[in-house]
C-alpha cells in the first residue's frame, strides 16, 4: 500500500481548514484536486496510531468502514449521473423536435435531424461503466449536451420524409400555433449556448484522481499533461471520513496550532514570560463526611496497643500499671474531613520535567492527606485555627521517547506510586522517596510489556543517634528494593488484559534486639531503638526491642521496663496483580481486579518465639501466635472509567483478606478497618459526576479481625469532590 505524496500535499491547508469548519471530504466533490483528502486522511489516521489515539485495529476498521461508504457514495452518484444524462438527451430530444415542428408549421424547409447523434453519444456515455466516477459536473453545464451545434450529415431525414411519431405529439402540445403572418418569437438563448458560441473554448476540467467524470462530449478528451506524475495503482483513496476521525483531526490540529502559537509566542506576542508557560496548575478539593461504627462484642480489655503511639512517643514502662494508648474500639465516632492539594507540572524542556505539590494533613502520616476539621493537635486545628500544609510531592524526570505506548522514564525526589498494583498493598495516597525507572515498550500491535525498577529509603538513621550519649550507636538504615515486570494484552477491541509481577525487598524494616543493658531513665536509649517502625498502622506483629538486664536498678525486672516495639518478621513480598476490561457495552466498561501478596521471609517459629500480640486465647495464659503470610483480594466495577461528563457513573464491589504480616501495615490502604493488616470483609462504592469536575462518591467498608481478639469495624463515607 502507497500513499501519493503529491496528492497528499496539494490540497493541505483547504483540507484541514474544511475539517475543522465541520466539512466532510464529500464537500470537495467540485473541486480539482479532491484525492488530496483521502490521503490525508490516512496520514491523520496514521498519526493517531503513532501517537496512541487510536490502536491499529480501530485505525483498520475505519479505513475498511470510509471504504464501505465511498463505494456506496460511489455506486449513487453513478445512479445519480445516468438519470442526469437520460433526463439530458429526453430534454435535447424534446427541445430538437419541438423546433422541427415549428419549422413546418411556418412552412419552412425541415431541419435535418441532427440531435440524433448528441442524443446517442449522451446514452453511450451514461451508460458506460465507470469504476471510480467523479463529482457530478455542474449543473449549467448539461444543457450544452443539447444545444451544441453538430454538422448536418448526409444521412438527415429530407423534408418530405413523414413526420416522426414524437414530433406528431410535439405538434398536438396546447400552447397556441403561430400564423404565417406572426412569425414566432425567436426563443432567448439559454446559458449553454451562449457559452457554446463564445470564441474560447471551456477547458475540460482538471483530471481527478479516481473520481474524472466522464466525458458528456463527443470530443477526444485532451491529453494529460506530461509534466503529471503516475499515479500508483495501489493508491488508497478514502471518499468519506467517519465523524470520531474528523473529530480527532481538529482537535489535533487545533492542539497543533495552539502548541505552535504557545511556542512562537505570535498569538499574543510580549504579554507572558516564557517561563510561564511552563507552568501547568493542578488540584483538587474533597471534603469527606464520615462515620466510624464498631458493633458490639468487640474486645476493649486494653487488647489493642497503639503501637504507633508509643513508638512515635516516649518508651512504655510494661511493668507498670497504666495501659499503653490504645486504639478505640467500641465508641463510635463521626467526623467532618478535609483533603486539599495544589501542585504544578514544569515543563523544563528536552525530556525534562519537575514536579511539585502542596497537600493538607493532620499529622505527616505517609498515607492520606486528609484533616480533620475542628481536630486540635500538633499545635493546629480546633476552635477555627489555621491548618498546615506539607510538601507532598517534589522530584525531577527525564522522559526518553514520551510516546503515549513507548517510554522510558527516571524520576528522582517524591514522586506517585510507580507500581501496578491495588490499595491493599499500597494507599491510593502514598508517595514513593527515591529513584524510579519505568518504561514501556510494544513488541506487536496486541502485546506490549513494561516494567519498574527501584530504590527508596524508608528510614534513614539520625546523624546523631543517640543524642544523648557522646559515643553514637551504629546506623540502622531501612530500604525498599523493588522490581515489577507485567505486559498489557489487547485480546480484541472489547478486551484487554493486564498483568504484573511484584518483589519488594524490605531491609533492615524488622525490628532488632538490642544489646543487653539497664535503663536508668524513659530515655536511656538502646542501640536499636531505630529499628522500630517510624510511622505504622495496626495489624503486623511486634516484638520487644530492648533487652532489659535485671538487677537492682530495676527490682530485678519488676520496674522500669522501658520498651520500644519493632516488627517481628522480617519483608520479601511477591504480589501478583492482574485487570480485565470489557468495553463492548461502551460507553460503560466493565473491569476486574485481582491481586495476591506472600511475604517470602516470614518464618512462623522465628515469630512465634517473640511475638507480643496477634496471640490467641488460653484459659488462664497467653494463646499460640495465629499471625498469617498471605493476604488477596477481588473486585469490580462497572460504568464510566472516568468521570468526564455530567451524570457520569460507577459502581464497584470488592472482598479482601489481609493476613497479619503479609504486606508492612504502615503503607496500605488507610480506610478499611482503620487502616492496616489482620483484616477482611468486603467494599462497596458508587460515584455520580455532577459535571466535568466535580463528583460525590458514597463508600462502605466492613472489616473484621482475622488473629487475634474479637474486633470488627464499618465505616461509611460520603464524598464532595472537586478537580482543576
Amino acid at each position: 500500500m502507497s500513499y501519493h505524496p503529491r496528492i497528499f500535499s496539494s490540497r493541505l491547508p483547504a483540507v484541514l481548514l474544511a475539517l475543522c469548519l465541520g466539512a466532510g471530504v464529500t464537500g470537495f466533490a467540485a473541486e480539482p484536486a479532491t484525492d488530496a483528502a483521502p490521503n490525508l486522511t490516512v496520514s491523520q489516521i496514521n498519526r493517531l496510531v503513532a501517537r496512541g489515539a487510536l490502536s491499529k485495529k480501530d485505525a483498520a476498521e475505519l479505513l475498511l468502514m470510509a471504504e464501505a461508504d465511498a463505494a456506496e457514495a460511489r455506486a449513487k452518484e453513478a445512479m445519480m449521473q445516468a438519470q442526469l444524462a437520460q433526463a439530458e438527451a429526453a430534454l435535447a430530444r424534446a427541445r430538437a423536435l419541438a423546433a422541427q415542428a415549428g419549422h413546418l408549421r411556418n412552412g419552412e424547409e425541415p431541419a435535418t435531424r441532427s440531435v440524433a447523434a448528441p442524443v446517442a453519444t449522451v446514452a453511450v456515455v451514461a451508460t458506460e461503466p465507470a469504476p471510480r466516477p467523479g463529482p457530478p459536473a455542474p449543473l449549467h453545464a448539461l444543457p450544452m449536451l443539447a444545444a451544441a451545434p453538430v454538422e448536418n450529415n448526409a444521412e438527415s431525414t429530407p423534408a418530405s420524409e413523414p413526420p416522426d411519431p414524437v414530433a406528431t405529439m410535439a405538434n398536438e402540445a396546447s400552447e397556441p400555433v403561430a400564423t404565417a403572418s406572426e412569425a414566432p418569437p425567436e426563443p432567448a438563448p439559454t446559458r449553454a449556448q451562449t457559452i457554446a458560441s463564445e470564441p474560447t473554448e471551456i477547458p475540460p476540467p482538471a483530471p481527478v484522481v479516481a473520481q474524472k467524470a466522464p466525458s458528456r462530449r463527443a470530443a477526444t478528451p485532451a491529453p494529460a499533461d506530461a509534466t503529471e506524475e503516475k499515479i500508483p495503482e495501489d493508491t488508497v483513496r478514502v471518499t468519506y471520513v467517519p465523524e470520531i476521525v474528523k473529530e480527532q483531526l481538529r482537535e489535533e490540529l487545533k492542539a497543533d496550532v495552539m502548541a505552535q502559537a504557545r511556542e512562537e509566542n505570535w498569538a499574543a506576542p510580549n504579554t507572558i514570560p516564557d517561563w510561564v508557560t511552563r507552568f501547568r496548575l493542578f488540584g483538587d478539593v474533597r471534603v469527606r463526611g464520615e462515620g466510624i461504627i464498631f458493633p458490639a462484642g468487640n474486645d476493649n480489655t486494653g487488647a489493642f496497643p497503639n503501637f504507633n503511639a508509643i513508638n512515635t512517643g516516649a518508651p512504655f514502662d510494661v511493668s507498670g500499671t497504666v495501659f499503653s494508648p490504645q486504639y478505640d474500639v467500641d465508641q463510635d465516632r463521626n467526623r467532618l474531613r478535609l483533603r486539599a492539594r495544589l501542585g504544578a507540572a514544569v515543563d523544563l524542556g528536552e525530556g525534562y520535567s519537575a514536579g511539585l505539590r502542596l497537600a493538607t494533613g493532620e499529622n505527616n502520616s505517609p498515607v492520606t492527606q486528609n484533616q480533620s476539621l475542628g481536630a486540635a493537635g500538633a499545635g493546629q486545628g480546633g476552635n477555627f485555627s489555621k491548618y498546615a500544609l506539607w510538601l507532598d510531592r517534589g522530584f525531577l524526570k527525564y522522559e526518553v521517547g514520551g510516546l503515549p505506548d513507548q517510554d522510558l522514564a527516571f524520576t528522582f525526589g517524591r514522586f506517585d506510586n510507580p507500581f501496578f498494583a491495588t490499595n491493599m498493598i499500597w494507599a491510593d495516597d502514598i508517595g514513593f522517596d527515591g529513584f524510579a525507572t519505568q518504561g514501556k515498550f510494544p513488541v506487536s500491535e496486541d502485546i506490549t510489556p513494561f516494567f519498574v525498577v527501584g530504590a527508596f529509603p524508608v528510614f534513614n538513621t539520625d546523624l546523631n543517634f543517640a543524642t544523648n550519649q557522646p559515643a553514637k550507636f551504629k546506623s540502622n538504615d531501612k530500604w525498599l528494593y523493588a522490581a515489577q515486570l507485567g505486559v498489557t494484552l489487547e485480546f480484541s477491541k472489547d478486551f484487554s488484559l493486564k498483568l504484573g509481577g511484584s518483589y519488594y525487598y524490605f531491609q533492615n524494616i524488622e525490628g532488632k534486639r538490642s544489646t543487653p543493658y539497664t535503663p536508668l531513665t524513659a530515655v536511656d536509649a538502646g542501640d536499636t531503638d531505630s529499628s522500630r517502625p517510624a510511622f505504622a498502622q495496626r495489624g503486623n506483629t511486634y516484638m520487644a526491642l530492648r533487652d532489659i538486664i535485671p538487677g537492682p536498678l530495676n527490682n530485678n525486672g519488676t520496674t522500669n521496663q522501658y520498651q520500644y516495639f519493632g516488627l517481628a518478621s522480617k519483608f520479601q513480598e511477591l504480589a501478583l496483580d492482574g485487570r480485565l476490561d470489557y468495553n463492548a457495552f461502551e460507553p460503560f466498561q466493565v473491569s476486574l481486579v485481582g491481586e495476591w501478596v506472600k511475604n517470602r521471609s516470614f518464618n512462623r517459629a522465628a515469630i512465634a518465639a517473640k511475638a507480643v500480640n496477634n496471640l490467641g486465647v488460653a484459659t488462664g495464659a497467653t494463646g499460640a501466635f495465629l499471625g498469617s503470610d498471605t493476604a488477596w483480594m477481588v473486585g469490580a466495577t462497572f460504568g464510566k472509567p472516568s468521570l468526564g461528563e455530567r451524570w457520569d457513573w460507577n459502581v464497584s464491589l470488592g472482598y479482601r483478606k489481609v493476613g497479619s504480616d503479609a504486606l508492612v501495615d504502615g503503607f496500605n490502604d488507610s480506610d478499611f478497618g482503620g487502616g492496616g493488616t489482620n483484616l477482611k470483609g468486603y467494599t462497596f462504592g458508587a460515584n455520580l459526576a455532577l459535571s466535568a469536575r466535580t463528583w460525590i462518591g458514597l463508600r462502605w467498608l466492613s472489616a473484621t479481625a482475622i488473629a487475634g481478639p474479637a474486633f470488627k469495624a464499618d465505616l461509611i463515607q460520603l464524598d464532595f469532590n472537586g478537580k482543576f
